[in-house]
């Protein structure tokens, strides 16, 4: 019998839309994300009085008028023009179609408006003894801020592999080189669905994969932040990890993940 509390993290990691969404094409058909009718006619109107189109109904859906890349961009500058964006970062995540291939690229503030399937890698740390290491997110993140999560967790940008923003994120939130860890490995990949209160509005929607990996952090290697989003790290025992697992303490992300590898259910 699956643990209650994890029953309820899976359950809240795989919600339907607040409202029905519409899918959204490329000009040549290619599906890329969806968006509820509410938000589609406030860019729709915006997009009319500054005297161009961007998106038009189609069959079904709503399609892009040009190219991926000018179509992304327009809509991208719309959204925060109508102040229905997630924290703009000035970063960009890669838009891809049904099967995983590339269209585009777009500002990483709009994806949740847009229904755009997003990628993330976390890091699960151990030391020799089986402890693990955590991370508490800072205060001031857009996102989360206070609660508990991996080693590492964070997006896979534009352009980049899945290894790629796993060395980078690593390196970036816990100041460790992969290189110096020992026995990485793939563990899996989790998924979640479920509305977003990034977005203002209530027009966010979350549809994001994760893969997750395992390494050892030898003695004598402690994780030490280089970007401003860690609070804190500590090192816990499983038991205590189990507990604040319990509790609620640690993100819906990282309570799938450390779940997983954990082996609960």
């Amino acid at each position: 019998m699956t643990l209650p509390w994890l029953a309820a993290a899976r359950a809240r990691a795989s919600l339907a839309p607040l409202r029905p969404r519409i899918p959204l094409h490329t000009a040549q058909g290619q599906a890329f994300g969806s968006a509820d009718a509410e938000l589609l006619a406030k860019i729709a109107s915006q997009a009319a009085s500054d005297g161009h189109g961007v998106l038009q109904k189609a069959e079904h859906a709503w399609a892009l008028t040009t190219s991926p890349e000018q179509g992304l961009d327009s809509l991208a500058v719309l959204l925060r023009r109508l102040g229905r964006t997630g924290p703009w970062r000035d970063e960009k995540l890669d838009v891809c179609d049904p099967a995983g291939a590339p269209l585009g690229a777009i500002e990483r503030g709009t994806v949740r408006a847009l229904g755009i399937a997003t990628r993330a890698v976390h890091l699960v740390g151990k030391t020799p003894d089986g402890r693990h290491w955590v991370q508490q997110r800072s205060f001031s993140k857009a996102n989360d801020p206070g609660l508990w999560d991996t080693l590492m967790g964070g997006m896979v940008a534009a352009g980049e592999s899945t290894m790629e923003a796993l060395e980078r994120e690593t390196q970036e939130e816990a100041g460790l080189a992969l290189q110096a860890l020992r026995d990485l490995r793939a563990g899996g990949r989790v998924s979640i669905r479920r509305p977003s209160d990034e977005v203002p509005g209530g027009h966010g929607y979350m549809t994001e994969a994760i893969d997750w990996f395992e390494a050892t952090v030898p003695f004598g290697l402690a994780p030490v932040n280089q970007d401003g989003e860690v609070q804190q790290f500590e090192l816990l025992s499983r038991s205590d990890v189990v507990l604040r697992l319990e509790a609620g303490a640690f993100t819906l992300e990282a309570t799938l993940v450390l779940a997983a590898a954990l082996g609960l259910d």
